[in-house]
């Protein structure tokens, strides 16, 4: 009997999250806790653990981010990034994904690339460059900043988590791990995706486009002036004050020791985040004399509220199922995933798809994980993981850059999963982690 009850609330969790993914938006969210509802009235569960930590942390980064961009000072790192694609636009396969990387790892949020991926597509088209190469290394890469970002949600769920913390576990660690197995895993999928498919001039999809004149060989757009004279005067400082809170949080999550004491301990590194983030939003719409109402107005406020609300309906109904059938769910994998802890990438790359958020999957996961064995240093090789969401290609990141490459060679295949970042995707996920098992292997 208990067997078909847990059956019959997982089939009630992937209905949830099926109709939550396809709504979109904070459908996910809302229909989360249509989940959670469903469990705790209809089935008699105790509701899990609210992820409040995860969620605040979300709403102080995403404020800073969103200060930063009515501040102007995305728009002036974007200028800074198109000069320097433009001035070595032969080596764009390579460049354009270690850009949005770096952008996607300084601001934690992967929606940066959306300003870079239109500049990377002309840089591509006008140097005779598949598009699609570049491309699809690039929207990959935005999405593996956040895993190793000192101020992702994704890095924040996995602080905040105490286990983590009191095993050893810090941003050290994060930073040692993940940064360059996600570099090395970035440079290996451009190398490979700089001899998928056609040369631009072969494709036979640009070609019909400039057979219906729906193209001209010189017709280029989205090349931004070099000039920085439209940009607010002051969005540089404003720049550096963010990156400064970044600094900030780096320093904090290493030296423990310079943290606030609270009852006999360092204060919580999510607190923390918290305080500095928060603090360091305000500092910029001082200095940048930014609008609050533009800040509350931008897209990155929008996404960043979107994965707050996900989180919150998600991580909650996911909490409430494992909670409720705790010593069942253990009893019957723990020891798969205790003799060979790497299998734990499989659900963790299963939920990212579901989920559709980074900071979900590890707020659902991560306990799941350790609590079935898996070792806290391998939860940290398995962070790539969690950027399972490319399968699918109606990731916002995604649809952007099939929608900028308007030669047509970065597209979704017949079958929908044959699509333009699937290779890119596979690549990276698998060599970061093969690359995170040598670090920890000789270093740890």
């Amino acid at each position: 009997m208990e067997t078909i009850l847990i059956l019959l609330q997982l089939a009630v969790i992937a209905t949830m999250i099926f109709i939550g993914a396809r709504v979109g938006g904070i459908g996910l969210g809302i229909y989360g806790m249509v989940g959670v509802f469903i469990l705790v009235f209809i089935f008699g569960l105790e509701p899990g653990n609210i992820p409040i930590d995860v969620m605040l942390i979300i709403v102080s980064v995403i404020t800073a981010s969103a200060a930063l961009q009515a501040a102007g000072g995305q728009e002036y790192m974007v200028n800074k990034a198109a000069r320097f694609l433009k001035k070595h636009p032969s080596r764009i396969t390579f460049l354009g994904p270690l850009v949005t990387w770096l952008f996607s790892l300084l601001a934690g949020t992967a929606h940066t690339c959306y300003a870079l991926l239109p500049i990377i597509a002309e840089i591509a088209r006008k140097e005779k460059v598949r598009p699609e190469r570049p491309l699809s290394v690039a929207t990959i890469s935005a999405s593996l900043g956040c895993t190793g970002s000192p101020v992702s949600a994704a890095t924040a769920a996995i602080l905040s988590y105490t286990a983590m913390e009191q095993s050893g576990i810090g941003m050290d660690d994060i930073l040692i791990i993940t940064i360059p197995a996600c570099l090395i895993a970035i440079l290996v999928a451009s190398a490979v995706q700089n001899h998928v498919g056609a040369e631009l001039d072969k494709d036979p999809e640009y070609q019909r486009r400039l057979r219906e004149g729906l193209l001209k060989e010189d017709d280029i757009d989205h090349m931004p002036d070099d000039a920085d004279e439209n940009l607010n005067p002051r969005a540089k400082w404003a720049v550096l004050v963010f990156l400064v809170g970044v600094l900030l949080v780096v320093v904090f999550g290493i030296c423990p020791e310079l943290r606030p004491v609270v009852e006999g301990q360092p204060m919580n590194m999510g607190v923390t985040i918290q305080i500095i983030m928060m603090s360091i939003a305000a500092l910029i719409l001082i200095v940048g004399k930014a609008s609050v109402a533009v800040a509350a107005k931008g897209n990155v406020f929008a996404a960043g509220m979107n994965a707050m609300v996900a989180i919150f309906g998600v991580a909650w109904m996911g909490s409430t199922f494992f909670e409720g059938h705790h010593e069942t769910i253990l009893g019957s994998v723990e020891g798969v995933f205790g003799d060979y802890p790497l299998l734990f990438v499989i659900p963790m790359f299963v939920f990212s798809i579901m989920l559709f958020s980074q900071a979900a999957t590890i707020k659902t996961l991560l306990p799941v994980g350790l609590a079935m064995g898996v070792p806290p240093a391998v939860m940290l090789v398995l962070f790539p993981a969690v950027n399972g969401y490319f399968f699918l290609p109606n990731y916002p990141t995604e649809v952007a850059a099939i929608g900028f490459d308007r030669t047509g060679t970065t597209r979704i295949g017949k079958y929908v999963v044959n699509h333009s970042f699937q290779l890119a995707g596979f690549i990276t996920t698998f060599v970061a982690i093969g690359v995170g098992v040598m670090i920890v292997e000789f270093f740890y």
